[in-house]
């Protein structure tokens, strides 16, 4: 991978580390405001897709391993996250 998209990964990763840590902040800070047990889990399933991103990285970036397992931790985390996140939304109170 050539300089200028490894730059611009390492942007996007960064943005997405940010964005999904400040949805899962606000969604965890509502969730104590309401005492609503779906917007925890909707918290919680935003901070675990948010999570495996900055494993991703780690792996990618730290480890000297096939990139492949760094898609592959990312790809795990974002399933469960997601699962959260579904079952948030149907969750009763």
């Amino acid at each position: 991978m050539g300089l200028g998209l490894t730059t611009l990964v390492t942007v996007l990763k960064t943005v997405t580390l940010l964005l999904g840590g400040a949805i899962t902040y606000f969604a965890y800070e509502a969730s104590l405001r309401t005492h609503s047990r779906s917007i925890r889990l909707l918290a919680l399933g935003f901070g675990v897709v948010t999570v495996g991103a900055l494993l991703a990285g780690f792996v990618d970036t730290l480890l000297h391993v096939d990139p492949l397992l760094a898609l592959v931790v990312e790809s795990g985390f974002t399933v469960v996250g997601f699962a959260v996140i579904l079952y948030s939304l149907y969750a009763e109170e």
